[in-house]
């Protein structure tokens, strides 16, 4: 008789700073498809190998849609995705949404828009010079950069820019809100959403979001409520991982000062850098969102079964010692580097290019205008973040 396989508890803890639970590396080795109990909705397996991962985020047969309004189903966060999410569909209705916004997130249109995401950096880098040391990078510059790029391409006026920011936490959390507080963040977004809205109906733009407006009304291609969580998706996702991943490659950089000092010498090699760092930094706490098997399929050599539910944990897999040379160190000239950071598949993230542009940017000005910048605090004091599916500094302040 076979023996039932351990069960552990997932996550395996709070994270500390930007390091990763060595559990992953045991795991990769001895343990790699294992059962885990998730906080919410019992049991489900999970996944920490590279080449597993890809075929869980390629194959359609593990399924974002069988997810949607399961509650007894195993999940990370307290509420299930909602129904309309394009994250919880599956081709084909996945493609439906998608396409509606894919254009404007090629990576010629978004070249296009480098010249001004390196204007709003060189203001946001010229106030900080202004106001002098020290200054905190997560509100003068790692937030309201990809902020305000989101904000523009949707159509959101600079003085209503604010008014979302306070709910994104709440729509990714995983202990640091209750279901109530999330219902309510997620109301109160919805509610200005409707506005905007309402005034694209009224006065018609050429922004990101009056051409969404324009497929629900002219070209009956989303319904009403797709319409407002996709704006809200791409609202809080758009913004939300690149402010703390600014701040995160900032810190990893400061507190490996030789790093630092490379970059600065060869700035020409951020691009290449900033791959490196997005394989490095453990930006999710726990993982993908759940997918469910929808048929009995072996993956790895272990059988997982119609109805059961698998967490790829992109992290370990961009650790992964069968893909990565030295995956454990901090390499800003590695070149073979296919990591998962953006996901993989049909839900490879929409917004993958437009991230890189603005981390390229805001990296590449910090090092040619503040090449002695450091920490202004001990390393201990910097305060982080938690109860998020991401992790990032709450504030980082810097001196130069």
């Amino acid at each position: 008789m076979t023996a039932a396989p351990e069960v552990r508890r997932y996550p395996f803890g709070a994270p500390f700073r930007l390091e990763i639970d060595p559990n992953f590396v045991r795991l990769r080795r001895d343990d790699p498809i294992s059962r885990v109990q998730l906080p919410y909705g019992g049991e489900g397996w999970l996944v920490t190998r590279h080449a597993d991962a890809k075929v869980v985020l390629t194959d359609q047969r593990f399924s974002r849609a069988v997810t949607i309004g399961r509650h007894d189903l195993p999940r990370i966060m307290p509420t299930p995705t909602r129904p309309t999410s394009i994250l919880s569909l599956d081709p084909p209705e996945h493609s439906r949404l998608r396409k509606l916004v894919a254009k404007t997130f090629t990576s010629r249109r978004v070249e296009e828009l480098r010249p001004r995401v390196r204007e709003i950096v060189e203001e946001k880098l010229t106030e900080i010079e202004r106001c002098g040391p020290p200054a905190d990078l997560v509100s003068r510059l790692a937030l309201p950069l990809p902020v305000t790029v989101i904000c523009e391409m949707l159509g959101v006026p600079p003085q209503d820019q604010h008014r979302f920011r306070a709910f994104s936490d709440a729509l990714l959390t995983t202990t640091a809100y209750d279901p109530e507080q999330i219902a309510a963040a997620r109301s109160a977004l919805d509610s200005y959403l409707i506005e905007l809205i309402a005034q694209r109906r009224a006065h018609p733009t050429d922004d990101l979001l009056g051409a969404l407006v324009h497929a629900r009304d002219n070209d009956d291609r989303l319904s009403e409520n797709e319409l407002i969580t996709l704006s809200q998706e791409l609202l809080v996702a758009g913004h939300e991982t690149t402010s703390n991943e600014v701040a995160n490659f900032v810190y990893l950089l400061l507190t490996n000062r030789d790093q630092w000092e490379m970059l600065y010498d060869r700035t020409e090699l951020v691009p290449v850098a900033v791959e490196e760092l997005l394989r490095f930094v453990p930006l999710n706490t726990s993982g993908q969102l759940p997918r469910v098997a929808t048929e009995d399929l072996e993956l790895g050599g272990v059988t997982i079964k119609a109805g059961e539910s698998v967490f790829v944990n992109a992290q370990s897999a961009n650790r992964d010692e069968d893909v990565f040379a030295d995956p454990t160190e901090l390499n800003l000239l590695r070149q073979h580097n296919p990591h998962l950071a953006f996901g993989h598949g049909v839900h490879h993230c929409l917004g993958s290019q437009l991230a890189r542009v603005e981390l390229q940017e805001a990296i590449g000005a910090l090092l040619r205008r503040f090449p002695s910048l450091r920490l202004a605090v001990p390393l201990e004091d910097v305060p982080w973040k938690v109860g998020l599916m991401v992790r990032g500094p709450k504030t980082l302040a810097v001196m130069w």
